[in-house]
């Protein structure tokens, strides 16, 4: 049995009815472990991938559907197209490879069932992709393909709680239910209130707030009719102030340097997903322990669990939007590199416009309940841009109170929540303009474990250190010389490259299997607490 058998995947709306279609189902009649990519050690395929046809048969308990109930089969991600059948009837067609899906199945089920799910995906740049390339290497990995994240059913009353939607201040509540109840009983912490309304609003007496040091969540449920619901929230507020001439991020009225990794999502057994979800909960309190206090979840949308665990130990996280369209190196990096970074990226293709500006729209969607989310990234270096300010201005209305860098690193356009900048093999002292300035990539430097590669080949980063010693080194000689006078400049926060190794990029703090932490951690953990001190004296 692997662990996504019995890991509840929507921690955010939660209730006792779940049927998990997680483990063994055939994939062009040969094994496979499910939710685990075929291309990954863990899925156990030994088979081509010219064609992918899942098949999985099922018979749901014999109390699991109630009178009156609707069944819901959850896909929580397939890359890139499929096409789904229940006992060879055509239920649902999907496109675009990181969001989940779903379809009511009640009047299509039997006491045995055949589930068939065709997937195509042919690495089309049409659709948000990330950094899968048919020829991994460098900066690019190993694609992956059909079913990569849980496969389930639930069952509850046709009048019950189909979703749930939260925003919170530093004193309030507010909450969205998508039923067709006409009543609604909340409970949490001795407050409980029914109402006839579906938006919702409470005051919170004695607010206890969310921060890194305590990342107090307020566990509550919603009865509908004949229908409970457990879910949290958490009360904090991010926000901008300027001081002295620069603006500054604070979180509940006091100053915080974001501080943080970039987090790729990628593991050495199951590619686009650990072994089981607590390998998040791993790698979040392993840079916690560093003193890092964020992630910038790089061009990948994750499965609710790495949410959850940032939820629950305090991290706050960037959201990449993923990229689709053409990459192209002599524009996007050499132009970059040398100096020309004031490209305009106009609309080039309507459609895949549309199709890019719906996915972001539906990850808003997906992920704004959640507290550790402070900022989305539209646009990472040129990659599939398009018409940046006006994505800027569709996006920033689906979550106002979230702050949004609409260009990561170059190809600057009018309207953004940030100056951003990535800065590779140098230090470069920066300064800040009208907008909140990101040092949005940084550092990378390669320090090589032999015994925990997962490729003998190439290796690639931003610079060779030969030992513990040396590359923590390196990243306080890149704080002392680039990001320490540029807090003094305006600088909001700086993201290094990155958590981990991946395949043949080994610039991570941590090595691919995350077996070894490669810089000194008592050393970086005071030279990171340090950046917040200084921070702190700017911004008084």
């Amino acid at each position: 049995m692997n662990a996504y058998e019995t890991y509840y995947p929507r921690p955010l709306l939660k209730r006792d009815s779940f049927f998990s279609l997680c483990g063994e189902w055939k994939l062009n009649d040969k094994k496979i472990e499910v939710p685990f990519p075929p291309e990954s050690k863990l899925s156990g395929y030994e088979g081509d991938l010219n064609e992918l046809v899942y098949t999985k048969t099922f018979s749901l308990p014999q109390d699991f559907v109630k009178e009156n109930d609707q069944v819901i089969l959850h896909f929580d991600a397939i890359d890139q197209i499929a096409d789904v059948f229940l006992n060879d009837e055509k239920i649902i067609h999907h496109e675009g490879g990181y969001l989940p899906f779903s379809a009511e199945i009640s009047k299509k089920l039997k006491d045995e069932n055949v589930l068939k799910v065709i997937v195509k995906d042919d690495l089309d740049l049409f659709y948000p992709y990330g950094k899968q390339s048919k020829k991994p290497s460098g900066m690019w990995y190993t694609p992956v393909s059909g079913i990569w994240q849980s496969v389930w059913i639930e069952s509850y009353d046709i009048k019950g709680i189909n979703d749930l939607k939260i925003e919170t201040s530093m004193d309030e509540i507010k909450l969205h239910i998508d039923s067709q109840s006409d009543s609604f009983e909340i409970e949490f912490e001795g407050f409980k209130e029914t109402f006839k309304d579906k938006d919702i609003s409470i005051q919170i007496k004695d607010p206890h707030l969310w921060n890194l040091e305590d990342p107090y969540l307020y566990h509550f449920t919603v009865l509908a009719e004949n229908d409970k619901v457990e879910s949290y929230f958490a009360l904090r507020k991010f926000e901008e102030k300027e001081i002295n001439g620069h603006k500054r991020f604070f979180l509940n009225g006091k100053p915080l340097f974001l501080n943080g990794l970039l987090d790729q999502g990628y593991f050495e057994q199951g590619i686009f997903l650990p072994e089981k979800p607590e390998d998040y909960e791993n790698d979040i309190l392993n840079i916690k322990s560093l003193g890092f206090n964020c992630l910038r979840k790089h061009i990948k949308v994750e499965p609710e669990a790495f949410y959850y665990y940032c939820d629950l130990h305090g991290i706050l996280v960037m959201q990449d939007m993923v990229n689709s369209g053409p990459y192209r190196f002599f524009r996007d990096t050499i132009l970059p590199t040398i100096g020309f970074t004031k490209i305009r990226c106009s609309i080039e293709d309507q459609k895949r416009y549309d199709f890019f500006l719906k996915h972001s729209i539906e990850t808003i969607d997906r992920l704004k309940s959640h507290p550790c989310i402070f900022g989305y990234t539209i646009y990472n270096e040129g990659w599939g841009q398009q018409d940046a300010s006006r994505t800027y201005g569709l996006l920033k209305k689906e979550d106002p109170d979230r702050f949004f860098d609409s260009t990561s690193g170059w190809f600057f356009d009018d309207h953004s929540d940030f100056d951003s900048y990535h800065i590779y093999f140098r230090n470069k002292v920066l300064k800040g303009k009208e907008k909140m300035l990101f040092l949005s990539e940084c550092g990378g430097f390669i320090r090589q474990i032999d015994d925990h590669r997962s490729e003998k080949g190439s290796t690639w980063g931003y610079g060779k250190t030969d030992s513990e010693e040396a590359l923590t080194d390196k990243i306080i000689e890149m704080h002392e010389k680039m990001v320490i006078p540029s807090i003094a400049n305006g600088l909001v926060g700086a993201i290094m490259t990155q958590i981990s190794d991946v395949e043949g990029e080994i610039n991570g703090v941590y090595t691919y299997d995350r077996k070894v932490c490669k810089v000194n951690k008592e050393k970086l953990l005071k030279a990171n607490k340090r950046l917040q001190e200084i921070y702190e004296k700017q911004c008084n």
